[in-house]
């Protein structure tokens, strides 16, 4: 499944899941740009109670989430013999993926010591805080809210060697975070991003409206 020599190198997907004590821990660029996403965006609206004055109030940002299906195929470092693929197969890039919905193993330790002695009041531990990258203007916070893994093929130690990866992302925005978390800034900066390409778009639309004759 090698590419063409002479294909262009292209800009990869990933998910990073931060975790400020091993920061490698969950880092997955996608091995294949996925062909399709579906992003769905639901609006934020303030309740009107019967207020018309109040019909186009916003909240906030809309709700917005973002399914997609990643491949994952150990073939290309079969072939050049990677060792890592030969003895663990893409066990490991699953295992990345799967890290961004477990809690950290020495937090469910440090909590059941506290249960354990007693604690009344034990905060249970978060997640890792996690970007969805998909090129340079979409670099987004998101939870990962499913998850689903096929695996199609395995090595003769039945480690998987071939998977399609199915999520569904939770797109976190400024209504998330406090304003001292970076995910706060971070989804900031890209809704003013798409604010400056909706300029950019709207300035075209409007010159083809008006050469329409409206």
């Amino acid at each position: 499944m090698t590419s063409f020599p002479g294909s262009p190198r292209l800009t990869k997907g990933a998910l990073i899941g931060f975790d400020p004590f091993n920061p490698l821990a969950s880092v997955i660029v996608f091995q294949y740009n996925p062909k399709t996403m579906t992003r769905t965006l639901e609006a934020s609206a303030a309740p009107s109670q019967g207020a018309r004055s109040e019909v186009l109030r916003l909240t906030g940002a809309p709700a917005e989430t973002i399914n997609l299906k990643v491949e994952l195929d150990a073939a290309d470092q079969l072939e050049v013999g990677n060792g890592v693929a030969q003895s663990m197969g893409i066990y490991p890039q699953l295992s990345a993926l799967e890290m961004l919905l477990y809690p950290k193993s020495s937090l469910v330790i440090a909590n059941t010591v506290l249960m354990a002695a007693g604690v009344l009041e034990v905060v249970p531990p978060s997640g890792p805080f996690t970007l969805f990258v998909w090129g340079p203007k979409r670099v987004l916070p998101v939870r990962v809210e499913s998850f689903s893994i096929e695996e199609q093929e395995y090595d003769p130690s039945l480690n998987p060697i071939r998977a399609d990866v199915t999520l569904g992302l939770r797109v976190l925005s400024y209504n998330d975070f406090s304003i001292t978390h970076p995910g706060y800034a971070l989804f900031l900066a890209h809704q003013v991003t798409k604010e400056v390409m909706a300029v950019v778009g709207s300035v075209g639309n409007v010159a083809d409206v008006l050469g329409g004759g409206l």
